[in-house]
């Protein structure tokens, strides 16, 4: 029998899964630079993880034997209706035999002192944001804005945000008491707080100064289309 402690360690587990599902190290298979490869690769390793061959495959789309042995080597560029039949036939979306092909990936790189200073909404003076980078448009579907923020000057007020999504905050020099909802937390040197947007928060004392930290924000990427 587990002790209490043991539990606690192994909460996830508990209920048949890990706590995260994702290896942070793990590195994905090369990206195909050509586009008949890529879409050939992804329907034969579609195909076979749901273990069925190529004839099987074959009967479920009336697409000929030949025809499907082509397209999996890479040797034909299929239509749209071809492809529309297969994403039916794996039970995948259509974009999922493009997922190989080589898009390019972007990176900031932001030297000390560079990063863009702006005011937010309730931004006092003596309250510097630093924005260290922004893509926009990027595969993971989510947005993600890291600040470095430093506080010089107290004041009376302080601004609290209210904004969709998550943020992180890292606490690298001085001391403040930060608000999240009806919580107050102490942050010094090496703190950390991370939480959910959406509830008032912001910096409730300014207890040592100058202070600084991080401040990363996510959240959903909006589509492009109207």
């Amino acid at each position: 029998m587990k002790s209490k402690r043991e539990a606690a360690e192994q909460p996830e587990q508990a209920h048949g899964r890990a706590p995260f599902s994702q290896d942070p190290h793990a590195v994905r298979e090369p990206k195909e630079n050509n586009l008949e490869m890529a879409i050939g690769h992804e329907v034969r390793a579609y195909r076979k993880k749901l273990g069925i061959t190529v004839t099987d495959l074959a009967a479920a789309t009336g697409i000929s034997l030949g025809m499907l042995s082509k397209i999996e080597n890479g040797n034909i560029s299929p239509s749209l209706t071809t492809l529309q039949s297969l994403s039916r036939a794996l039970g995948v979306p259509l974009t999922a035999f493009f997922r190989r092909f080589e898009e390019p990936r972007n990176a900031v790189f932001v030297k000390a002192g560079q990063g863009i200073e702006l005011e937010r909404r309730g931004t006092r003076a003596g309250h510097q944001y630093n924005l260290l980078g922004h893509i926009d448009n990027n595969t993971s579907g989510v947005i993600v804005e890291p600040y470095l923020i430093t506080l010089t000057a107290d004041s009376d007020t302080f601004p609290t945000f209210q904004h969709e999504g998550m943020e992180f905050l890292y606490m690298l020099e001085g001391v403040v008491v930060y608000r999240h909802g009806d919580q107050l937390f102490q942050m010094e040197p090496g703190d950390s707080l991370f939480f959910d947007a959406d509830a008032p928060h912001g910096p409730e004392q300014l207890v040592k100064l100058p202070s600084k930290y991080l401040s990363i924000i996510t959240y959903p990427q909006r589509s492009s289309k109207g």
